[in-house]
């Protein structure tokens, strides 16, 4: 910013440039506001649910282990009890879901409540999140392995796959929300050591387990989330060797390999579902930018050597996002009419590249999305607890 020479018109301009950018951030978020506090008045009665609390037989592990089977896989009606077939993009209704359900129950009512703290600071809503801490994280009778062993298994195939890694990013606000309320008097400095243990030893495995390996390098939409859950869980416990990790994956991989020379995905437009797939994976992406830019490296500004950019990609989908009747290439086989909803990289992009057309569309789109599909594919559903508002 150049300011103007003259010193007392200099600091009226600073002073009403500063003014501007806050009566903008508090419009940006002013309807945000009133949203959280009053779903924190709901979530605060809730009582927690864990993994524990429901079991499939189907499953190969223990009650406190999480659960869940791939969602395009099929009885096959020639062999109904034999191994499950794949069918891209259609969702089997009769998967045991109850496990993902729990933890996106969690993963809503850890955002709602982290951000009602920031917003307020009272102490009611810290204290009332603290129970489900507990209970996911630290009580032995109710807490979740901090490992993702029979994640999206496969009937009569396999007990789990890495593939299976991409369930946690519903924990990404969990982590988050812990981080808003690290200062609460509520929150006993014991609970937040065992809480960051667990988070630690999470990220140790994904890091390291042959699943975890797997799935960073599945090479779509799955990379991605391994990277930026990889990222949001480092980030709470301070492991530096991941977050560089992340940062360097993201420059010369998932960028550079999964965006084209127009911005698209095209391993995502081969889907049964391009559509929602694309919004799913610039998200992901864009999170990655925002969670791991530094002063020294932003991302939002990087350049891979090829020419890809977020902002490349971000362009490339906004059109499609203000009106997809034109978008070229198939509609999704499932939620075609569902999407787009308040996605993330309208906002991040937004206040990155200072563009408040997409600011405007952010606000415009719906943040109270309730469809299950939409609600599992979009982490991110309480954007206080990831920009600084200052």
């Amino acid at each position: 910013m150049t300011f103007l020479k003259h010193p007392v018109l200099s600091v009226f301009f600073l002073f009403a440039t500063l003014q501007f950018g806050i009566a903008q951030s508090n419009t940006l978020f002013e309807n945000e506001e009133v949203r959280v506090l009053k779903l924190a008045e709901t979530y605060k009665k809730l009582a927690p649910i864990t993994v524990t609390a429901s079991y499939s037989s189907r499953s190969a592990g223990g009650k406190n282990d999480f659960y869940s089977e791939g969602d395009y896989w099929w009885p096959n009606p020639e062999d109904p009890n034999g191994p499950y077939f794949r069918r891209d993009g259609l969702t089997n209704p009769d998967n045991f879901t109850a496990h993902r359900e729990a933890m996106i129950r969690f993963s809503q009512i850890s955002g709602g409540l982290g951000s009602a703290y920031l917003i307020s600071g009272k102490e009611e809503y810290a204290e009332a999140l603290i129970p489900h801490l507990q209970a996911w994280f630290i009580a032995s009778d109710t807490r979740m392995n901090p490992n993702l062993l029979y994640g999206q298994a496969i009937k009569g195939v396999v007990t789990g796959r890495g593939i299976g890694i991409i369930d946690t990013i519903h924990l990404m606000e969990v982590a988050k929300a812990v981080t808003a309320i690290e200062s609460s008097k509520s929150l006993a400095p014991d609970d937040l050591k065992k809480i960051k243990a667990w988070f630690s030893d999470y990220l140790n495995w994904i890091y390291t387990h042959p699943y975890g390996i797997a799935e960073r390098d599945n090479g779509n939409n799955h990379s991605v989330c391994w990277a930026m859950q990889s990222a949001v869980f480092a980030e709470l416990v301070g492991n530096q060797e991941v977050l560089d990790y992340c940062r360097e994956m993201y420059k010369t991989k998932l960028l550079p390999d999964q965006m084209a020379a127009d911005g698209s995905f095209p391993l995502e437009l081969a889907r049964t579902k391009p559509y929602g797939y694309s919004l799913f994976t610039l998200d992901a992406m864009t999170t990655i930018c925002q969670v791991l830019s530094t002063p020294t490296h932003n991302l939002f500004e990087f350049t891979a050597d090829n020419g890809r950019s977020i902002g490349l990609g971000i362009s490339f989908l906004v059109p499609f996002v203000k009106d997809k009747s034109p978008w070229p290439y198939p509609k999704d086989v499932m939620y075609w009419e569902e999407w787009p909803v308040r996605h993330p990289f309208l906002l991040f992009g937004g206040l990155a590249f200072d563009k408040a057309n997409y600011l405007t569309l952010w606000k415009e789109l719906d943040g109270n999305f309730d469809n299950p599909e939409v609600v599992r594919n979009m982490p991110i559903r309480f954007p206080l607890l990831w920009v600084d508002r200052e």
